[in-house]
């Protein structure tokens, strides 16, 4: 992706000899002292692998997310290239809770909440008192609905129920893209191979995860954007196997996952729907277009 270049200034109050402020964007945060006379530029500029927030003298403060380069394999297990996975992130020290929301959510919104029993309100029957009141020897019973006698009603019993929280679509996306980011380790990009698989064959596609350096064992995690019946038919019979599309994707099957399979054309999604290819250079001070010529960043 050819790196994009745009110039915007924000012209800070002189309300106040001194202003401390915080510039945020995409959950990162920095908080820089200055002049109110001055003015703040931001140069948008390409990302470099594994860069990290930094500072200097003159004013300039650099904030990154680290991309990570993954070998692609062909069919047959070959090295065919490279491609970058630079997924947007949260920060380091609210990663987990947003992941940690994120699966909460979607595990609780998958709760039917169905379960019902009867209150001895509710229970058929009881009309009449199933014995006198003395003389049996047995204790004093005034309805056969009571919650004392099997098949009475239940006391405090599960009643339908709507157990589903909110989140936010932000927040949930994030949460996504942090876990398919820090799983990159663990993370392999193949080719597209829907058309290899003109048949369903389960033996033949756990030899092509052979291939791939994955054991059947292993709890492994497809994401492709196009998926042929011959291949959904194939994995299906593979209990450790799960197969998603950009449909189905969600946080749960992500962290569950020992391995991710990702074909070429689902790295170009995850790109243009979770990507963050670029970095953001907030410049103290001086005028943006003298500072990008000096640079060799504006023509």
């Amino acid at each position: 992706m050819a790196p994009t270049s745009s110039i915007l200034a924000l012209k800070l109050p002189v309300a106040s000899p001194s202003l401390t402020t915080k510039l945020s964007f995409n959950g990162l945060k920095l908080m820089p002292s200055f002049s109110a006379s001055k003015v703040v530029w931001s140069r948008r500029k390409q990302q470099p692998q594994g860069a990290v927030a930094a500072s200097s003298s003159s004013g300039r403060f650099v904030v990154a997310m680290s991309a990570v380069t993954l070998p692609v394999l062909d069919f047959e297990g070959q090295k065919a290239g490279e491609v970058e996975l630079d997924l947007r992130t949260a920060r380091p020290e609210t990663a987990k809770s947003v992941v940690h929301r994120g699966v909460i959510t979607e595990m609780q919104n998958r709760r039917r909440g169905t379960a019902s029993t009867l209150t001895r309100a509710e229970v058929r029957g009881g009309g009449r008192k199933p014995y006198k009141q003395k003389g049996s020897g047995k204790a004093r019973q005034g309805s056969i609905r009571t919650p004392l006698r099997p098949g009475g009603g239940v006391i405090f019993g599960p009643k339908p129920k709507d157990w589903s929280i909110k989140i936010n679509k932000k927040e949930k996306r994030l949460a996504i893209s942090t876990a398919l980011q820090s799983a990159a380790v663990n993370t392999i990009v193949v080719e597209d191979f829907d058309e290899k698989f003109t048949t369903p064959k389960t033996k033949e596609f756990i030899a092509t995860l052979k291939r791939w350096g994955i054991q059947p064992n292993q709890h492994t995690l497809l994401f492709a954007t196009n998926v042929s019946e011959p291949l959904l038919l194939s994995s299906m019979n593979i209990g450790t196997f799960k197969l998603l599309t950009p449909r189905s994707l969600n946080l749960y099957d992500v962290l569950r996952a020992d391995k991710i399979i990702l074909t070429k054309s689902a790295v170009e999604y995850l790109d243009a729907t979770y990507g963050a290819s670029t970095e953001f250079e907030f410049v103290i001070g001086g005028d943006p277009e003298e500072t990008a010529e000096q640079e060799g960043q504006i023509d």
